[in-house]
């Protein structure tokens, strides 16, 4: 496939031509500065289906700012790098909305790297740079997944290691293709790939398999393959040779295998399903690429029998058609392990130099008009969608108010509707008083409602319960002289430590998902739930998840814990030796 050769009337002048490259790179600072304006407030964001999602952030960073490290100090459900980027962020901009930090501080890495792409592409042509530009911004800055969870407008606090994981093969995608500089592509496919490792393994799976079609196709040449691999390898050395992180990553993963025991074949299913769309529109452009080269077969003998063996096969890799199944291939691998993601965006970078070479040969042909309906029918669902999701939400806000908390700090800064919210003043009376009931439902092995954490009352219930649970903690260290420096908490998500500027003790797992994403507890384990003053255990209401979490832990707090009501909706388990504050 062929670069984007054609350049815009004005690019003649070369003053012109000076203006018109800087706009790209001129774009993308200005929208760099413009995420960082909005950081140095707080801006309140509507609540949304999973919410609490976000919340693992705060837990990761706060055990960062201890000194403990990612997969080394405690298990978590991803790779590293996306909770110190937080704890990055969190620490320069202190009054920054929690999701909105998760969410944007992946470009720290992103924005770089597409400033490299631009820097190579813009050369050739300032309409392809911004073509590659404004997609990439479009999902960047926009915090929202493509899939849909529920059906009222809301925030997407969940899926975020998933929507950088597409993010970053956006740009590995776009260095790929449009990038002709070898040296930069270096840079751009090593750093690409180990950010994916450390945000997600199986998004370093994906991209490999994108960087062995290009290398395959002559795009990525074999020096600069080496070079990429020797600096890949070369960091992972450095990094477990001073940390020994890689190792307890590796061995994060293989414990996460053996709770996630379904097969494969569902999952690419399943995936295809949630993407049915894209997939389908994807697979016919496959076949007619397949075909248009079919017919053309004839001039593409003749032209590869005056060159040598080895670019006659590259030649022959290098089709429209083979890449689109690369990428398919790549894309499917990644959304099968998946809930919540920006689903097949890295797709539009090969969808950009498909139709340019098309329109090279065929002109505004009918062959051409074909490969461009479906191209975008490809591209523009993904891109619809999230615009479409971030209106509704941010629209809605106008009818709703902010949460009023006291504990919470910038967590808190929700905006809700009034139904909802009184809704989940009803359900939290509803809750304390019938325990009974939700306690047979959980033990039944069912939840209140099936999509119980996409409600939003439900999230907010949370939030709400979490602020009086803090208060009372606090009634409680005043009355009886103690201070509860290690905070675990039998629930999801643990944010308490980062709202009480306290600790939370090793070992134990974030974004607690007990089906998903919690091992059994080892001696290490053990050892840190017995030792942690309180261990907080939510109520309203009862859950499978729950349950099953305080199966695990509480034969070993019964020895060392006294629990104790906190709040309607709030346990605790009370350290017994806990010393007391003069």
């Amino acid at each position: 496939m062929q670069a984007f050769t054609k350049t815009d009337p004005k690019e003649h002048d070369p003053r012109a031509t000076t203006r018109l490259a800087a706009r790209p790179l001129l774009l993308l600072a200005l929208t760099i500065a413009l995420v960082v304006a909005c950081l140095l407030v707080t801006i309140p964001m509507p609540i949304g289906p999973m919410y609490w999602d976000h919340y693992i952030y705060l837990d990761a960073a706060n055990r960062i700012f201890d000194g403990q490290m990612p997969s080394v100090d405690f298990f978590t459900p991803a790779g590293g790098l996306g909770y110190y980027l937080f704890a990055m962020l969190l620490e320069l901009f202190p009054n920054g909305h929690p999701l909105l930090l998760a969410s944007w501080s992946l470009l720290v890495v992103t924005a770089p790297l597409m400033a490299i792409v631009l820097s190579d592409v813009q050369k050739r042509s300032t309409r392809t740079a911004l073509a590659l530009l404004l997609p990439f911004l479009l999902f960047s800055v926009l915090p929202f997944n493509t899939g849909d969870f529920y059906p009222y407008p809301g925030s997407d606090g969940f899926g975020i290691y998933n929507r950088q994981v597409c993010q970053v093969l956006y740009v590995l995608a776009c260095g790929l293709l449009h990038v002709k500089d070898q040296r930069k592509l270096v840079a751009i496919v090593a750093l690409s790939m180990l950010s994916l490792l450390f945000i997600k393994v199986t998004g370093v799976v994906a991209g490999v398999i994108l960087c062995a079609m290009a290398f395959a196709a002559g795009r990525l040449g074999l020096r600069a393959a080496i070079l990429a691999g020797l600096v890949f390898f070369a960091t992972i050395a450095v990094l477990e040779g001073t940390t020994g992180m890689v190792t307890a990553y590796a061995a994060d993963i293989l414990a996460l295998l053996a709770v996630n025991n379904t097969s494969l074949i569902p999952r690419l299913v399943q995936a295809a399903s949630l993407n049915f769309g894209i997939v389908l529109a994807s697979s016919v452009l496959c076949i007619i690429l397949f075909w248009q080269r079919f017919t053309d077969t004839r001039q593409t003998t003749n032209a590869l029998l005056h060159q040598r063996s080895l670019a006659i096969l590259r030649k022959t890799i290098d089709q429209p058609a083979f890449w689109m199944v690369a990428f398919l291939a790549a894309g499917l691998l990644f959304e099968s392990q998946n809930t919540g993601s920006q689903a097949f965006i890295f797709l539009w970078p090969l969808l950009l130099a498909i139709l340019v070479e098309s329109h090279a040969r065929d002109g505004r042909s009918s062959r051409f008009l074909v490969v461009a309906a479906f191209a975008l029918a490809i591209a523009a669902p993904p891109a619809v969608l999230i615009m479409q999701k971030s209106t509704r939400a941010w629209l809605g806000m106008a009818n709703g108010e902010v949460l009023e908390s006291t504990n919470i700090k910038t967590m808190g800064a929700v905006n809700i509707r009034s139904l909802q919210l009184l809704r989940a003043e009803r359900m939290q009376q509803n809750y304390s008083e019938h325990k009974n009931t939700y306690e047979a439902l959980a033990l039944a092995g069912e939840l209140p409602s099936f999509l119980l954490y996409s409600e939003y009352d439900f999230q907010t219930l949370w939030l709400r319960s979490a602020d009086a649970a803090i208060t009372a903690l606090h009634d409680y260290e005043a009355a009886n002289r103690v201070r509860f420096e290690t905070i675990m908490t039998i629930d999801f998500t643990n944010p308490f430590p980062w709202l009480m500027d306290r600790h939370a003790p090793k070992y134990i797992a974030i974004g607690a998902d007990p089906y998903r994403a919690v091992p059994e507890p080892d001696e290490r384990v053990a050892a840190a739930v017995k030792a942690t003053d309180i261990a907080l255990y939510p109520t309203c209401p009862p859950t499978t998840a729950r349950f099953k979490l305080l199966s695990l832990y509480e034969p070993l707090l019964m020895e060392t814990h006294t629990r104790i009501t906190l709040t309607p909706c709030f346990d605790g388990f009370i350290r017994k030796d806990l010393p007391t504050t003069p």
